[in-house]
């Protein structure tokens, strides 16, 4: 079972029973990633280690400097 389809019977159920509707997934995914770069840096602080502003992938390549002529 797909995850669409598990919200659907899901959403379905709770209309049966009078309840509220499921939130519909990866809806709060992006606050998560926040919540979690927040905890990263703060942990960061207690352990006296510099927390990063932006921490970038090591497997992710830089943009290129670009000058203007």
């Amino acid at each position: 079972m797909t995850i669409t389809q598990q919200h659907q019977f899901d959403t379905y159920r709770a209309r049966l029973h009078g309840e509220p509707e499921p939130p519909a997934p990866g809806r709060h995914d992006v606050g998560l990633m926040r919540e979690l770069r927040e905890y990263r840096r703060f942990r960061a602080v207690l352990a006296e280690r510099p927390a990063l502003a932006c921490t970038a992938s090591p497997n992710r390549p830089r943009r290129a400097a670009t000058t203007s002529a």
